[in-house]
């Protein structure tokens, strides 16, 4: 089975606009930029969610500790795209939305390869959602903390760590959790924000 939708996720981007959209990369290696999986979760103003994910050829060799964690490997991704052709295809619907990641490594290795291919940044606004996640269960401060793990524990979420389209989920149920538990809603986050911003 595709390694890149061995969890269901769609093979195509769904049609927005989306309230948010959570991102989550997986690497090849320690270079940020070696980008071999983008996940993303869009989240409508209902709180419906669709998952899509891609496998995405490196184009460089693979850390045997970081194919152990992901299960993605040079075989793999032996007839993916490259970064620049996923990243264009993607480029407008993620940069006419607010992007959720759980850290903020997400972004520095989407920002390391854009750097790498010569390609234009995202200018979008981005979330991380463990912030998010210390204001609503500061008490998991010293107790596990606030990485997807503990959260996956905490929260009784279900999804496969360390595949970019099921972090991407998992982040963007952490946002739509800590909303439920504040009673409080992200209001930067919501339909049409960049959109409807004058050009």
């Amino acid at each position: 089975m595709n390694t890149s939708n061995r969890f269901g996720h769609l093979q195509t981007p769904p049609e927005g606009p989306f309230r948010f959209i959570a991102l989550d990369v997986e690497t090849a290696s320690r270079s940020a930029g070696s980008i071999c999986q983008i996940g993303l979760c869009f989240v409508s103003d209902a709180g419906t969610m669709q998952t899509y994910s891609v496998l995405i050829d490196p184009e460089e060799p693979f850390a045997p500790f970081n194919s152990e964690l992901h299960g993605i490997s040079a075989e793999t991704v032996r007839e993916a795209p490259t970064f620049p052709t996923v990243y264009v295809a993607l480029f407008d619907l993620l940069n006419s939305h607010s992007l959720v990641q759980h850290s903020t490594f997400d972004e520095k290795a989407m920002t390391a390869a854009c750097a790498r291919y010569d390609l234009p940044m995202l200018t979008s606004h981005w979330t991380n959602s463990v912030k998010v996640a210390r204001q609503a269960w500061p008490a998991l401060k010293g107790a596990g903390g606030h990485g997807l793990a503990n959260l996956k524990t905490y929260l009784d979420l279900a999804f496969h760590h360390h595949d970019a389209g099921e972090d991407a989920r998992a982040a963007a149920c952490v946002i739509l959790k800590a909303e439920e538990t504040t009673g409080v809603r992200l209001s930067h986050l919501k339909t049409k924000r960049q959109l409807d911003l004058p050009i």
